[in-house]
């Protein structure tokens, strides 16, 4: 741009950049580990001044609206038998019973039975279906099951089909919808109804078609919640991402005028804001992709306006409590105290030039990112402890470029746990921590987390498996099977890092840094360091 326009001038170009050229619906789930909390809040702002009217799953209610009467949602899951995922070719009905497990960690009146289509004709299954809110068939292609399906499910008001025959019938609030096989999914709306409702719908068809095409287990959760949440009743942590139309423009403008502006003549914020606007919110790679991509002091000053100090988003969220996650209590035949596990976090560094190397972690958006190094380390002044995650991304131009964070560590009340905190991008994230196991060698390590940026309205969870070089450990040990089963964690759930390539890395810790103070690999207890 030539010259600098006036502040209205510059409202009405921060105007124009962030109205979507189409709702969207702003996910849930889960998120973290390089800086997981981080893409979603800039989506979040990019999307949030559309029309003030909120799609379906926005307002927790759509056409058909159904509930039952006690406040539980009841959903029926029929999967083809001996039916084979794509997630490491894990059984269906493996998945979905997972799945249902997962549900109850958002609300426990979520109740998901889960069938094969042996069950036909069974009174189990017709018991069932006479009562659910919703039914989910996946992978049902037997004719005969078919026949029986379309024959016993139409006062069911939700139907969602993945994977089966296109003669199945999918229906949102009493509607159906038909499968062509040229859209989405779940291609177009076949009846005619408001106009409004159809595009609510749409949305609410788009957003699931697009979730679970990304096939991991945090995105099948997330489908069924986005159903219930437009037609059964709302979700709660989808309610945290309702954008509020006017009122947050209004509050961006009265409040972050300088910041907008900055951001819209620095190139990199404006490319960051225009590629966040092209992502499907639900799409956490390429949200995250296009803010490591284009990361600059203007995009942290501008969110720390929007989101940090002013809450022009109006959100709120809250660290998760499920999974319940209890920490190691023991390690090497003794009392976990809170020393040692701050030690066990330190690890290998001083050995190496790193804490710990990422094999593979949980959450689909952020923990399959290449190359990441943890570094642990105590602080010079008394009682201070800290974290800085290092990874790789492959940004939109195809150049490979290293991220680090710095978060601050407190020691939570149960040797084991901490709390996490950092300013990320201008948002702050809070995390809790549970260091669920290390082998007494120092092989391996499994920890968990849960997170929220309050500012942002995302809650998120996920765990990390790591070793000192980066190499996979045997997942079928017990020892790890059982830590793993702690945090609710299938084998078939983690993604693997890619740690080639990893020359290069910005590692290096603060000169006054401190180490270990009682235990290091390959040394037994002891006071290693006093401070």
């Amino acid at each position: 741009m030539a010259a600098t326009p006036p502040t209205s001038a510059s409202a009405a170009v921060a105007i124009r950049l962030f109205l979507p050229t189409r709702r969207h619906l702003h996910e849930t789930a889960p998120m973290p580990s390089p800086s997981r909390a981080t893409t979603r809040r800039f989506s979040s702002v990019a999307r949030s001044l559309g029309p003030p009217q909120a799609a379906a799953a926005e307002r927790g209610g759509g056409a058909g609206k159904t509930s039952t009467g006690d406040g539980s949602v009841r959903i029926v899951s029929i999967v083809g038998d001996g039916s084979i995922s794509p997630l490491k070719e894990t059984p269906w009905e493996e998945v979905m019973h997972h799945t249902a497990n997962r549900m109850k960690w958002v609300d426990q009146g979520f109740e998901m039975c889960v069938f094969t289509d042996k069950s036909i004709g069974h009174d189990d299954l017709r018991k069932e279906l006479a009562q659910c809110d919703m039914l989910v068939s996946v992978a049902i292609t037997n004719q005969e099951t078919v026949q029986w399906l379309l024959d016993n499910s139409k006062s069911i008001p939700n139907i969602i089909c993945f994977q089966s025959s296109p003669t199945l019938e999918n229906k949102l609030g009493g509607r159906y919808v038909q499968y062509t096989g040229h859209q989405d999914m779940f291609g177009k709306l076949t009846n005619i109804g408001k106009t409004s409702d159809i595009k609510e719908s749409t949305e609410v068809l788009k957003t699931v078609s697009n979730a679970w095409e990304r096939h991991n287990s945090d995105d099948i959760r997330f489908c069924l919640l986005v159903v219930v949440n437009a037609y059964i009743r709302p979700v709660d942590m989808l309610q945290n991402l309702r954008a509020k139309g006017l009122s947050t423009l209004s509050c961006m403008i009265r409040n972050c005028g300088p910041q907008i502006l900055n951001c819209l003549f620095d190139p990199n914020c404006r490319k960051a804001l225009q590629c966040l606007n092209s992502c499907s919110p639900t799409d956490q790679v390429c949200n995250y992709r296009c803010i490591a991509s284009y990361e600059s002091p203007h995009l942290e000053a501008f969110s720390l306006c929007v989101l940090e100090k002013n809450n022009c988003l109006e959100l709120n969220a809250e660290i998760p409590s499920k999974p319940s996650v209890t920490p190691l209590t023991m390690f090497r035949e003794q009392k976990l105290s809170h020393e040692i596990a701050e030690d066990l976090f330190v690890g290998w560094l001083d050995s190496l030039e790193w804490s710990w190397r990422v094999v593979a972690g949980q959450n689909p958006a952020y923990d399959q990112f290449p190359c990441q190094y943890q570094l642990f380390y105590r602080g010079k002044a008394k009682g201070s402890f800290w974290y800085e995650p290092i990874f790789q991304v492959r940004t939109l131009e195809g150049e490979l470029v290293w991220r680090r964070r710095r978060y601050r560590v407190r020691r939570a009340s149960s040797p084991g746990t901490f709390y996490f905190s950092v300013l990320d991008n201008g948002v702050v994230s809070k995390e809790f921590w549970t260091i669920v196991d290390v082998s007494d060698d120092f092989s391996w390590g499994l920890f968990h987390y849960h997170g929220a940026a309050q500012a942002a309205g995302l809650a998120y969870t996920g765990a990390v498996l790591v070793t000192p070089d980066g190499s996979s450990p045997d997942v079928d040990n017990p020892r790890l099977a059982s830590a793993l089963d702690k945090c609710g964690i299938k084998k078939w759930e983690l993604y693997m890092v890619d740690n080639c390539s990893c020359m290069g890395a910005p590692l290096g810790t603060p000169k006054d840094a401190r180490l270990h103070y009682q235990i290091a690999p390959g040394k037994e207890s002891g006071i290693l360091q006093t401070g």
